[in-house]
């Protein structure tokens, strides 16, 4: 499919969908109120109603309106958190208002902690939420990014190519350096490479009740800048019930799941307790890249009117084998599973255990406080055969026999990370039931990180095993930020968003001499946003924002670098701007953003003072493009759901160097590419209720042509790839369990050979530029196939 092409039928969509909005509009309209139980109104509650796309939230006083519905019989659903929901059936015509009234539920729920960092119709920004239920769709045992992926703005990448194991996400283009994660409002990202390591959580999906992806700066939260989007996810919310499931599952490359888990329910009208324990294996689509996974989630939490208190403890360990260095080019016609690693034990292992406690207190009528402290525990190493490495590396003398000189053997060495990381999150939420809600929190956090590497076989060392290098790092992380929402008319909604943030990095590092001594770098940010919404109607909201986000340089930048080549943080200017549609049969939001960096950080190539092919700053670069949404029923048993993204990522002036024979060749581009960020990223979900119980999904992924290196280079890119998964899920509700879910999901249906990332490396000889290409191949078709028994 060519870009040309996908534009036209993006196009063709969009125009379809607002043409047939006039056929479905109806004249006819239901109106109400929503109260608590003492009278007092209540903005903000979701009204909506069964089996269509329809839906509006109550103003500042409580007040609703839902416009241009047919005549017949609803069932309308009014919910808010912190309240129970009510589900009311509903006749048109009527000439008398809905009159609600929503009590206070026995109990806080969970949700509340997440609010003050999550998005929501007020905020003015680009976001989706995921649901439990749509992520249990998707699940049989593939990393999360794996089950984002049909969301808008969203490449993901598997290095296996079969999705267990190490897996990547990107959003409009940023990596998963620059993207913040958050679990249940405590940050996640590595503090030092700020990446995001989802094989350490294996099967978390499980656990998980909710995600949002803000895309852009979004609002503030804690942790790493977001500087391209975050991900916010909140694990197991309270279920009142006792419950019980097993999740079984298997499929190509020996890929087999086993999860069970259970929850006591609300017991004694307070006290819940909720475990899960799951293992995953898989032999990979590459090579020896296999994985073997084991995870446990245990909370147990105290619930009452007021205020509740859980204890999360999670652990995963992994077991990897590496398939870190990629496909060369050269291979994947003939040879796409290639990998270049054969020693039986060279894996990457690793532990990660977390703990959480949550609190949530309510002080009056209008305050909230939620406290949260943290301490995540992690531990491993990754074991590497080097052959004929120079003994100098490790320290060591060479060695003499007779008139030989011996410089080089082979080496096996282990690479450890042994890192604690800790502290509190917080937040006081104020509502004062009419116009103001308004939110002040921030965290503190410290990150103590060993790095060290031990030679455990080799045979010209003395002793093993020998610990040849060490270096520790600590990391603090302080920010405080306040957010209001104002609602000026009951159209007219204003936000303001202000967060300081703080960091600390002590670490080991060049310096102008070329020695190894402790450093320090301290950095204080300021990130402001603001926007405004207007409800035109029932129907239609537009939004506008500005934010600015701020992010240092990660642990290589420093330790790799002197103080004289150091790069600077980078800074991003977000604007974004969007409208919201819907009707009962269909749903629609186009959004645009402009996002302007300065001192953006890339590789161009060159080699810094040290010796590094570190980072470095580009003054100008910017991303600007489209994100469309629509979601439409096309008959009660057919559902769409499209979304695109259109953009354009560029750097404005950029120098690359290459390796040549007479050392470094520095080349000029203006206007390139920036790196794996496709012009052109699209979603489709095609589903069929085929029959009572049966759902039949085609699911299809779109994303344009990447290049490897910020050249726009052809002869180092990826190409445009079209990827089509078949699902099918079929429900059955026996007398002895509450549901027995089948699963069967075909991926690359049509065996599509695409490759999702790469790297690229180059060489100039006698005045040619050679290009030496790395991918990683993403498996034709294969097949997984689950079943899922809740009592």
């Amino acid at each position: 499919m060519t870009n040309a092409t996908t534009y036209r039928f993006a196009a063709t969509v969009l125009l379809w969908c607002v043409f047939h909005l006039p056929v479905w509009a109806q004249s006819l309209t239901l109106s109400g109120t929503v109260r608590e139980a003492d009278g007092s109104p209540l903005p903000g509650a979701a009204i909506t109603i069964d089996g269509s796309l329809k839906g509006t939230n109550t103003d500042a006083s409580g007040t609703f309106r839902l416009t241009n519905l047919r005549a017949g019989t609803y069932q309308v659903r009014v919910s808010l958190v912190g309240y129970t929901a009510i589900d009311q059936s509903v006749t048109l015509p009527t000439s008398e208002p809905l009159t609600v009234q929503l009590r206070q539920s026995e109990v806080v729920m969970d949700e509340v902690v997440v609010l003050a960092t999550r998005a929501n119709e007020k905020s003015a920004i680009a976001y989706t939420d995921v649901s439990k239920r749509d992520l249990t769709k998707l699940n049989l045992g593939q990393d999360l990014p794996l089950l984002l992926n049909f969301t808008p703005s969203v490449v993901t990448t598997s290095d296996a190519g079969a999705g267990v194991g190490y897996t990547g996400i990107r959003i409009r283009g940023s990596d998963a350096t620059r993207v913040n994660v958050t679990l249940n409002g405590i940050p996640y990202n590595d503090a030092e490479s700020q990446g995001t390591f989802w094989v350490n959580m294996p099967d978390f999906a499980s656990s998980v009740n909710s995600v949002q992806i803000q895309r852009g700066v979004g609002t503030s939260t804690n942790g790493a800048g977001a500087f391209g989007a975050s991900v916010n996810v909140q694990t197991n919310s309270l279920q009142k019930d006792p419950y019980a499931e097993v999740n079984l599952s298997g499929g190509s490359y020996n890929t087999r799941r086993a999860t069970v888990q259970a929850g006591t329910g609300l017991m004694s009208g307070h006290f819940v307790v909720d475990a899960r324990l799951s293992k995953i294996a898989s032999d990979g689509y590459i090579d020896r890249a296999s994985s073997d996974l084991k995870s446990f989630y245990l909370s147990g939490g105290y619930y009452s009117k007021k205020s509740f208190v859980r204890l999360n403890v999670f652990s995963g360990q992994e077991k990897t084998y590496q398939a870190w260095n990629g496909v060369p080019e050269e291979l994947l016609a003939t040879n796409r599973t290639y990998n270049e690693f054969t020693y039986p034990n060279q894996t990457d292992n690793y532990q990660q255990d977390q703990y959480q406690l949550i609190t949530s207190t309510e002080l009056s009528r209008n305050w909230r406080a939620n406290v949260s402290l943290f301490y995540t525990k992690g531990r491993g190493y990754y074991e590497e055969l080097k052959e004929g490495d120079r003994l100098s590396k490790y320290g060591l003398p060479n060695v003499v026999i007779r008139d030989s000189i011996i410089s080089r053997s082979t080496i096996v060495r282990r690479r450890w990370l042994d890192n604690d990381f800790y502290g509190t999150v917080f937040s006081f939420d104020y509502d004062n039931k009419n116009r103001l809600t308004a939110n002040i929190g921030g965290g503190l956090n410290k990150y103590q990180g060993k790095h060290f590497g031990e030679v455990i076989s080799g045979q010209f060392v003395p002793t093993t095993p020998y610990r040849y290098y060490e270096d520790n790092a600590t990391k603090t992380d302080v920010n405080v930020y306040a957010k209001a929402f104002y609602q000026f008319t009951s159209k007219l909604n204003a936000f303001l968003d202000l967060q300081v943030r703080s960091v600390n990095y002590s670490f080991l590092g060049f310096n102008s001499q070329l020695q190894n001594v402790q450093q320090q770098a301290s950095l204080t940010f300021f990130n402001p946003k603001a926007g405004l919404t207007f409800a035109a109607n029932d129907r239609t909201t537009a939004y506008a924002s500005f934010g600015v986000g701020n992010k240092e340089p990660n642990r290589d930048d420093y330790t790799q670098s002197t103080p004289g080549s150091r790069p600077l943080a980078e800074r991003l200017y977000d604007w974004e701007a969007g409208i919201k549609t819907r009707t009962d049969r269909v749903a629609m939001s186009l959004n645009g953003y402009y996002m302007n960096y300065r001192n953006q950080l890339v590789l161009n190539g060159a080699i810094n003072d040290v010796g590094a092919f570190n980072r470095i700053n580009v003054p100008s670069s910017y991303r600007a493009g489209i994100e469309a949404e629509v979601t439409t029923l096309l008959t009660k048993a057919l559902r769409w759901s499209v979304n695109g993204t259109f953009s354009q990522n560029k750097i404005r002036n950029y120098t690359q160097f290459f390796d040549s024979d007479a050392g470094q060749e520095a080349r000029q581009f203006s206007q390139t590419d920036i790196a794996f960020s496709p012009n052109v990223i699209a979603g489709s979900q095609l589903l069929l209720t085929a029959a009572k119980g049966l759902e039949i999904g085609l699911l299809s992924k779109y994303v344009g042509k990447q290049f490897l290196d910020n050249t726009s280079s052809d002869a180092r890119k990826i190409d445009a790839y079209f990827v089509n998964d078949l699902r099918f899920i079929y429900t059955l509700k026996p007398t002895f369990a509450k549901e027995i879910v089948f699963t069967l999901l075909v991926n690359n249906l049509f065996s599509e050979r695409y490759v999702s990332n790469g790297y690229t490396y180059g060489y100039v000889s006698e005045g040619r530029l050679d290009s030496y290409n790395y991918y990683y191949p993403q498996a034709t078709r294969n097949v997984l196939a689950g079943v899922r028994v809740r009592f």
